[in-house]
This record gives structure tokens, C-alpha cells and sequence, in this order.
């Protein structure tokens, strides 16, 4: 299978549907096989939109949003929205072409050192070097994204890596296990709360990630006590 459609194929099994951005020509094998796949992508104005747009869709659907661009320009210019992504604790996936491992280390048009600009506004990125790895590399940036505190992850496929072939299949995602609440913390929390004179809930953005609006309306309806939001 060749490495371009691979990844594809480990994106759809990743429940991946729509891809945001602008391609180039490091990235065209990668959108010769999304023609072939069920992923939509949706062509920006701006790679800054497409990182936008990814952020925006994950916050609705509570999946990772995927955006893509090619290198130099391109990448820089999604640098904005997937830090922006990062900070607010949004799930995105930043996919970036780049020119071929053999030419990296020369002076060419437009080729720049993306994994150390996108390393402190991600929770984790990645260079894909050998296509058997592709699997691996994809179900880790999810598996990443999705771990609290969310964020963003950046991967970074070379054009010759995506022409290469491999025989590995796409990994199966699986749910994570989270451990129970800690009965003891619960129950210092409450003595906490009773024991304050101005009590103040403060609600952050992961009340909706867990979906836990229903309780905290519940606690405050109880309870009596003042309630606000965070920025985000």
C-alpha cells in the first residue's frame, strides 16, 4: 500500500471526516489519495482558516479536527489557529507536507525546520521517516489530543516518504480506560465548600468536554451558590 493512502486509511479509521486547508505540492499524493477516500476536504482561503475551522469543528463534535497545508508558508500560516487551538485545550490534528529527507539539509525553496516551530505550541508532533511507522505515529497523535488536558498535535509527512509503500495495516482505536473518582478528594471538596462563607464555582471549558453541564446546574441549583465561567 503506499504511504499517502495509508495514512488516509489511518485517518478514516480514526473517524476522520473532514480534512480543512489548502494543499501544495508536497502534499500531492496525500490529496491524490483522499480523492479516493470518504474524508471530505474542504479547500480554505488561508491556512490560518483551515486551523480555525479544525478547532471549531473538534469543540462541536468533540472529535479531533484535521487540518492540512504544505511547508514553508503554508505551515507557518497555520501556526496561529493551532496555537490558539493548543492554549484554549481544543482537539486539532496539524498535517504538514514536507520536501523530501534527502534534501533537507540543503538551502531549497520554502524549506524550513517545521517540527521545532510547531514544538511549543503542541502537545506533541511528529516526522514521519519510514512509511511502517505511519499507523503507529497516527493512532498516538489521537491518543494524545484526546488525553487531558487536550490540545493540539502537528505530523509532518516528506514527499518521498509518502510515494514509499509498506504492508502495515491502519490500527484499531480503542476506548481509554479512565480510573474512578477518588472518594476521599469528593469528599474533602464537600467539606471544603460547606465550610466556606463565599463560596464561588468557577466553571472551565472541561464541564463541557465531559459533559457534565447537567451536574453542575444541578450542584448550584442545590446548593445555592454563585457561579461563573472561564474565558474559554
Amino acid at each position: 500500500m503506499k504511504a499517502s493512502d495509508l495514512f488516509v486509511k489511518c485517518l478514516e479509521a480514526e473517524g476522520v471526516e473532514y480534512i480543512f486547508g489548502i494543499p501544495g505540492e508536497e502534499n500531492a499524493d496525500m490529496m491524490m489519495s483522499l480523492l479516493k477516500s470518504k474524508i471530505q476536504f474542504i479547500i480554505t482561503r488561508h491556512e490560518q482558516s483551515a486551523a480555525f475551522m479544525a478547532d471549531v469543528y473538534g469543540r462541536l463534535t468533540k472529535k479531533v479536527g484535521v487540518c492540512l497545508a504544505t511547508l514553508g508558508p503554508g505551515a507557518t500560516n497555520l501556526t496561529t489557529g493551532i496555537a490558539n487551538a493548543n492554549m484554549d485545550r481544543s482537539k486539532v490534528l496539524a498535517i504538514t507536507g514536507q520536501t523530501s529527507v534527502d534534501s533537507l539539509h540543503k538551502e531549497s525553496h520554502q524549506n524550513m525546520d517545521v517540527i521545532t516551530m510547531f514544538k511549543p505550541i503542541t502537545k506533541w508532533n511528529w516526522s514521519v521517516r519510514n512509511a511502517d511507522s505511519i499507523p503507529e505515529v497516527i493512532r498516538r497523535s489521537f491518543k494524545i489530543s484526546l488525553e487531558e488536558k487536550v490540545g493540539a498535535t502537528h505530523i509532518e509527512l516528506p514527499q518521498d516518504i509518502a510515494k514509499t509503500t509498506s504492508n502495515i495495516l491502519p490500527l484499531v482505536p480503542t476506548d481509554t480506560l479512565r480510573s474512578p473518582a477518588n472518594m476521599f478528594l469528593i469528599k474533602k471538596a464537600v467539606q471544603l465548600i460547606l465550610n466556606a462563607k463565599k463560596p464561588l464555582i468557577l466553571v472551565g471549558n472541561g464541564c463541557v468536554r465531559e459533559n457534565a453541564t447537567f451536574y453542575v446546574r444541578k450542584l448550584v441549583e442545590l446548593t445555592g451558590i454563585c457561579s461563573m465561567n472561564t474565558f474559554m
